[in-house]
């Protein structure tokens, strides 16, 4: 029988998944997950290749940097283990946009709608925290699930690049999603976040019920 992990820190507590800072202690997991090519070719990190420790160290300590955009690892609250990575890519506070990223890195987490509620959780994040109106992603076209995922959570197809990814030989289309604020109800951060009637501190520290 599999033993719960200690809780570690998280920031963003959803029904099933939580959100929580990058821990230089996973990095041999971090390596593990970008070595897997069924999840690179989702990413479009192409072309297929080996991804050192030393380069992948060289990645977290870029993306844990003074001036690093918003990632966190993602973590199934059942067993407290971390199943992926999520973050933001160009956070552009003026115009108030971003880019956003996803990475399941265990394979018997995907297709469990763990990616779906992290993406919703981290369009929270943008838009409750953050304050931005507009993010954005791109996906494969042949990324089929991805695409349900991210129209689950609240994205909406506003554009292709035609045949401009190549996979197996074959020529695929990007796919660009993008989700505003104004088409977006918070499920966890705007009552974690409201002031008291008092206005001392937030109303409360749990997630939204049911």
């Amino acid at each position: 029988m599999q033993h719960e992990q200690q809780q570690p820190i998280v920031n963003i507590v959803g029904k099933r998944i939580a959100l929580g800072p990058a821990r230089r202690d996973l990095l041999p997991t971090l390596t593990r997950w970008i070595n897997d090519f069924s999840t690179l070719r989702t990413l479009g990190a192409l072309p297929l290749g080996p991804t050192s420790f030393e380069a992948e160290e060289r990645w977290y300590n870029a993306a844990t940097g003074p001036n690093a955009s918003p990632y966190f690892l993602i973590y199934e609250k059942a067993t407290w283990r971390p199943i992926g990575g999520t973050g933001f890519h160009e956070v552009d506070h003026r115009n108030r946009t971003t880019t956003f990223g996803i990475l399941i890195g265990e394979p018997d987490a995907r297709g469990q709608g763990f990616g779906t509620e992290a993406t919703r959780l981290m369009l929270d994040y943008a838009f409750t925290a953050l304050g931005l109106h507009s993010v954005l992603l791109t996906v494969a076209s042949y990324n089929h699930a991805g695409r349900r995922a991210y129209e689950k959570a609240g994205f909406r197809e506003c554009g292709r690049r035609r045949e401009c990814r190549q996979l197996a030989g074959t020529l695929h289309d990007d796919i660009y999603m993008d989700c505003l604020a104004t088409e977006f109800t918070s499920p966890v951060l705007a009552q974690v976040l409201a002031p008291t009637p008092d206005g001392t501190g937030p109303a409360s520290s749990e997630e939204e019920p049911a």
